[in-house]
């Protein structure tokens, strides 16, 4: 069994949120693996960054995306920098991914400036246009489903996804 569904997508995008109101609607769980990470290493990501760097944190979240992969049924976020893992991208295939796009300057409201995001350091806004310049083809390569979230409610992302998965 798999999830029934995988979010992917750049910091502010929306993932945590879609996933909780999809699974809400399939009544089912959602699952999300920066959470699973905090939790299984005790603390923050931030803190996992600063105390062991961020090769120790994509492996804590590689061994996260892999269980949650395994486990079925439920609403799967993953964090924004997952798809980096060439790994990860090859166990994507064949589920249902949903790459949840953002402009960035829609990204940037919904992120903020003073949020505990440790890749977002500094200029928030020009470290967020580089990262989802870097990973936007790769949420594409893992995707069969695409959505902008621009401008749309939560309810409307969600009804997206339900009407293009069936």
């Amino acid at each position: 069994m798999s999830p029934v569904v995988v979010l992917v997508g750049p910091p502010g995008s929306g993932k945590s949120t879609i996933a909780a109101l999809l699974a809400e609607r399939l009544k089912t769980t959602h699952r999300d693996t920066d959470t699973d990470v905090a939790a299984d290493a005790g603390k923050p990501i931030s803190d996992i960054f600063v105390d062991e760097g961020e090769p120790h944190f994509r492996a804590l979240e590689r061994a996260a995306i892999v269980a949650a992969l395994q486990s079925g049924g439920e609403v799967l976020s993953l964090g924004g920098g997952a798809i980096l893992d060439a790994d990860t991208r090859a166990d994507l295939a064949g589920h249902n991914v949903v790459f949840l796009d953002v402009s960035l300057g829609e990204a940037a409201k919904r992120v903020g400036l003073g949020v505990a995001r440790p890749l977002l350091l500094g200029n928030v806004r020009t470290q967020l246009r580089n990262l989802m310049e870097a990973r936007r083809p790769l949420y594409g390569e893992v995707a069969k489903l695409t959505v902008l979230t621009d401008d749309k409610t939560p309810e409307q992302i969600a009804d997206e996804i339900q009407e293009q998965l069936g």
